[in-house]
């Protein structure tokens, strides 16, 4: 028997490859945990999404290392991959997984289509589901005929769904707006409007899926945030309709921190009692205003 360390980003969210680990290595017999620096162990595996969550001084060099985090193309192999999740690994309630990967778009932004490719099936939603709550990672599962079937069993078998990646606007027409009126959802039905050339998209599909009586608890939106002027000019159409934005800041491949402006927009959007009470522009400058006297206050102390 191994002992067996996990280590994976800080973000609150479970590790679908670690989760995959855990299962295939406790099938074997080995004793297996969340990676905590004191211990000691046979094998470490870090998994790391986010480019900014990679360095950890704790990590030996032994790790076996993967995920877009560290910038590498790496793939479990199958008999990993298509294993049922260890869900006791985090403690979790709902099932997750891909029923597609890759994506039909080239996105400049997004690392999918070079680490993907194109759209293609994966699995069946029964391969890892065990709860009755799903959370579903794939990039764009409507733009896969095995993505949309899956959707039908989903609705077939009653249990709730989180996209979490976001159905692609361009992709809902009458067909689709009336087979997500079928489902029963676990979170706010999720959009993402990254740039001016998704208003009208957004806008054609948010009439249909209300007309088709869609009703999970909110319509959320991701908003990638580049240039300023452009991100506010989505989040002000996104309030006209009534969809809730989620600001998130780009950060390149190698992790370039966010602007100041940046992550003051995103602040906004997404502290909704500042959002829903004051504007922008009344926003920033107060911000910028208290920055500055912040600044000079420390100025003076320091000196």
């Amino acid at each position: 028997m191994s002992k067996i360390g996990l280590h994976g980003d800080q973000t609150g969210f479970p590790n679908l490859a670690l989760m995959k680990l855990s299962a295939w290595h406790k099938a074997r017999g080995d004793d297996v945990s969340l990676f905590m620096p004191l211990e000691t162990y046979d094998k470490i595996y870090s998994s790391i999404v986010f480019t900014y969550n990679r360095d950890d001084r704790y990590l030996p060099r032994s790790a076996i290392r993967g995920g877009t985090g560290y910038g590498l193309i790496t793939n479990l192999p199958d008999d990993i991959e298509h294993i049922c999740p260890d869900y006791d690994l985090y403690l979790q309630d709902f099932s997750m997984g891909f029923l597609t990967r890759g994506c039909i778009r080239k996105c400049d932004y997004c690392v999918v289509p070079s680490k993907e490719g194109d759209i293609r099936s994966h699995a069946d939603i029964e391969e890892f589901l065990r709860h009755k709550d799903v959370v579903i990672l794939d990039n764009n599962v409507l733009a896969s005929p095995h993505g949309v079937m899956q959707i039908e069993k989903i609705a077939k078998l009653g249990v709730k769904v989180d996209f979490n990646q976001g159905l692609d606007a361009r992709l809902i027409d009458d067909g689709i707006a009336r087979l997500l009126s079928k489902l029963k959802w676990r979170s706010p039905l999720r959009l993402a409007c990254d740039h001016a050339m998704m208003i009208p998209h957004i806008s054609k599909a948010v009439q249909l899926l209300r007309w088709h009586n869609v009703v999970p608890r909110r319509y959320f939106c991701y908003c990638l945030i580049r240039d300023v002027p452009d991100a506010l000019e989505r989040v002000k159409f996104l309030k006209g309709i009534n969809v809730d934005p989620f600001a998130q800041p780009y950060i390149d491949n190698i992790g370039t921190k966010a602007t100041g402006i940046q992550r003051a927009f995103a602040r906004w959007v997404n502290h909704k009692a500042e959002y829903n009470s004051r504007t922008w522009e009344d926003y920033y400058s107060n911000y910028n205003y208290n920055y500055k006297e912040i600044s000079n206050i420390l100025g003076k102390n320091n000196g």
